[in-house]
C-alpha cells in the first residue's frame, strides 16, 4: 500500500461548473426554507427540518454544532446559477481509523431534483473522498421504499450491499428498512468515469438542469 494522506475530514467547499458545496451555516437556513418546506420532500427522512424558518434555523444549527464537533462535514448546495442554496449533503459517521464515512442527509428542492446539480455534486463528493483524503470506502443508505434514489446510487456504480429491517422509526410510524450501497476504493476509478460520463452527456444535450 502506498503512502496515503492523513484521513481527517475538515469543512472544505468544493466547486464545479454547475455547483458549489460550501461549509453548511445558519446563514443558509432562509434559502433551504424556501425550496424544502414541501412536505412531501421528507417521506423517506426520519426528520422534517423545515417546517418553519425557526426550525430550518435550529436544523442549520444543530448540524454546525456537529461540523464543530469534528462529528460531520455538511455542505449547503449552491446552484451557480441562481446562486442560492438548492439543497443540502454531508459527509458523517467518520470512522478515521478505517478510512472511511458516509454521505447522505441528501436532499433537494424541487426544482434541483433529478438535475446535473445533484450529478456533479456526487462527483465532487466522491473525488474529494478518495482523491484528497484518501477514503478507502464511502457508504450510501437509503430508504427501501425510495426507489428513485436506488436507481440514482446504482446508475453511477454504488454497490448495493443488504438491508436493515426495522432500521428507523420514521415520523408516521412507519418502521423503516434501510438499503446499503457503498464505493470502494478499487471501484472508485470506474464510477468517476460514470459520473464524468453522465455529467458530459447532460451537458452536451443542453439539459443544465437535466429536466
Amino acid at each position: 500500500m502506498g503512502e496515503r494522506p492523513p484521513f481527517e475530514p475538515v469543512p472544505i467547499t468544493l466547486t464545479g461548473a454547475h455547483v458549489r458545496l460550501e461549509p453548511m451555516r445558519v446563514a443558509h437556513a432562509e434559502d433551504l426554507f424556501a425550496v424544502g418546506a414541501d412536505a412531501s420532500l421528507w417521506d423517506y427522512f426520519p426528520y422534517l427540518p423545515c417546517e418553519s424558518l425557526e426550525s430550518t434555523r435550529a436544523y442549520c444549527a444543530e448540524v454546525v454544532a456537529e461540523a464543530e464537533a469534528g462529528l460531520a462535514v455538511p455542505f449547503a448546495v449552491i446552484d451557480l446559477a441562481g446562486g442560492r442554496a438548492v439543497g443540502s449533503t454531508r459527509f458523517f459517521d467518520i470512522r478515521r481509523e478505517h478510512r472511511s464515512f458516509e454521505i447522505g442527509h441528501t436532499w433537494y428542492g424541487k426544482a434541483a431534483q433529478g438535475t446535473v446539480i445533484n450529478t456533479e455534486a456526487k462527483l465532487l463528493l466522491l473525488t474529494c473522498a478518495f482523491e484528497r483524503w484518501g477514503a478507502i470506502r464511502v457508504q450510501f443508505k437509503t430508504d427501501a421504499r425510495n426507489e428513485r434514489s436506488q436507481k440514482a446510487m446504482e446508475r453511477f456504480g454504488a454497490k448495493y450491499e443488504g438491508s436493515l429491517r426495522n432500521h428507523l422509526i420514521m415520523p408516521d410510524g412507519h418502521f423503516r428498512t434501510s438499503v446499503f450501497y457503498s464505493v470502494t476504493e478499487d471501484e472508485w476509478p470506474a464510477v468517476r468515469e460514470r459520473l464524468a460520463r453522465l455529467l458530459a452527456e447532460r451537458e452536451a444535450q443542453g439539459e443544465r438542469s437535466e429536466r
